[in-house]
This record gives structure tokens, C-alpha cells and sequence, in this order.
């Protein structure tokens, strides 16, 4: 089992076949910092290893699924020249290879890496009044190494938008678009969730594990060295003047050097 950390950020649950990842750092908006993300991993290498367990569901604690990076954490690292992008690739690529279906419960916002996780997932469900948004360009950088899950799922057109506007969409959109896989009412989200497992529960471990690999296959690039590439074109970003003013600007409650200003009539 996992060690024991006095922080705990991430709760892990296993029975009837299930085993449930919660994020659990709502103070921080389930921001990924490098404590969760180390946590994670470890909770969901257990659930990988158990021959017991047949789905993983990704679960959180609060009214926030995930807000993304860490801006805090990232500030302070880029300030030594670094951004601790590099684990955020381990745990989409741990999601993605996983043998076992992996199922997301999104039943509130999500954000920039919170999306990357949602669309590592085989099955997602968000309730509609869920909301979304790539807000990495508005921050000075750019969505990179989430692109690895998100752009497997998004179609071209809707990426365009929502990569470039960085504009907010409910779950609604979320499925139109392929974000998600459906779309319901917050009275509803338990039960989708309940009908996925209990149907994915029923498959035989080996055939889930083949059924995901045919999927796979689809995508003709290795995810991992997808990642590793992506992630050193995000910290090009992170570090650019552009991307420590943005990440200021966000902390600040402002807007950024580059937003237009109006000139206020007479």
C-alpha cells in the first residue's frame, strides 16, 4: 500500500471490484502540485496491482474537480529555473496505459491539467452545470502537455475555439465536443457513474485490457514520448516573460500587460 503521509491529498477507496482515487485538496482547488500528483501515482500503481480491482474511478473531494497547476508551486519553481511539468506527464501517461478502465466523476469546475486528466480517462461524466476552459493562453502559455489526452478526444474545430479564446463551456458542450461522455444533471451523477461500473465490472480483465489497447492503436504516436516533447515546449512557456506575467497577473486579480486598454469616454 502506499505510505502513509500526514497531508493527505488523495484518498483511495477498493472494493466490489472499484477502487476510488478522490482528490482531496479542496483548499487548494485540487490543484495538481507535485504532493497530490506523487500520491496519485502511488494510489493508482496499487489499484493497477490489484488482480481485484476491475475499474478505477477518479473521484474529488469539494465543488472543484481540479483547477489545473499548481500556480503557487509553479511560480516558486519556475523562480529556480524550473516547472514541475514533468510529472504531470507521468500521471496522464499512467491513466492512459492503465490495463484497467479508468472512469472520471466530474461533478464540478475544472480547469487547464484538470482537463488532461479528464480526457486520459475511458469514461468521463460532468454534470451539465459542470464548467471548463482552456485558460492557459490568457496566463501567457499554452495548453501543451494536457494536448497528449485532450486532442485524442476533442474534434479539430472545437479545439480551435476553445484552445484559442481560452472561453469558458459548460458540460453540455463538454460533450458535444468529446470532453466528456456524457453530460447530466447534478441529481443524475451518481447513478451514470453507478451504471458505467456496473457495467464495466462485468468484462473480463483481459479482454478490458485488449479492448483498450485496440483503442489505442488508433493513435499512432507514442503518448510518452508525446508527452516528453510537450512538456519541454510548456516550460518554453512557463518561463517566458509572457508566462511569468500572466501567472502574476492571475495572482494579482488583474489583467495581463498584453489585454487592450479601453479608454473610458468623457
Amino acid at each position: 500500500m502506499p505510505s502513509h503521509e500526514p497531508d493527505r491529498l488523495v484518498r483511495y477507496d477498493a472494493h466490489d471490484g472499484v477502487a476510488t482515487l478522490t482528490l482531496d485538496s479542496d483548499h487548494n482547488r485540487n490543484a495538481l502540485s507535485t504532493p497530490l500528483m506523487t500520491q496519485f501515482l502511488e494510489h493508482l500503481a496499487v489499484a493497477v496491482a490489484d488482480e481485484s480491482v476491475r475499474v478505477i474511478l477518479l473521484d474529488h473531494e469539494g465543488t472543484v474537480f481540479c483547477s489545473g497547476a499548481d500556480l503557487t508551486e509553479t511560480a516558486a519553481a519556475r523562480e529556480a529555473g524550473q516547472v514541475p511539468a514533468a510529472m504531470l506527464t507521468e500521471v496522464l501517461a499512467a491513466l492512459w496505459e492503465s490495463p484497467k478502465p479508468v472512469v472520471a466523476r466530474v461533478g464540478g469546475p475544472a480547469r487547464a491539467g484538470g482537463l488532461g486528466l479528464i480526457a486520459a480517462a475511458d469514461l468521463a461524466v460532468c454534470r451539465t452545470d459542470s464548467t471548463f476552459a482552456f485558460s492557459e493562453v490568457r496566463l501567457g502559455v499554452i495548453p501543451a502537455v494536457i494536448s497528449a489526452t485532450v486532442l485524442r478526444r476533442l474534434s479539430p474545430r472545437a479545439a480551435a475555439e476553445l484552445y484559442l479564446t481560452g472561453e469558458t463551456f459548460d458540460g453540455y458542450r463538454a460533450a458535444h465536443v468529446g470532453l466528456v461522455t456524457r453530460a447530466v444533471p447534478p441529481s443524475d451523477l451518481d447513478n451514470a457513474i453507478a451504471g458505467y461500473v456496473g457495467a464495466l465490472v462485468k468484462g473480463a480483465p483481459g479482454a478490458l485490457a485488449g479492448a483498450k489497447a485496440l483503442l489505442r492503436r488508433r493513435h499512432e504516436t507514442d503518448i510518452r514520448a508525446e508527452l516528453a516533447e510537450l512538456a519541454t515546449e510548456s516550460a518554453g512557456f512557463f518561463l517566458s516573460e509572457e508566462g511569468r506575467e500572466g501567472v502574476a497577473a492571475f495572482r494579482d486579480r488583474r489583467d495581463p500587460r498584453w489585454v487592450p486598454r479601453v479608454e473610458q469616454g468623457t
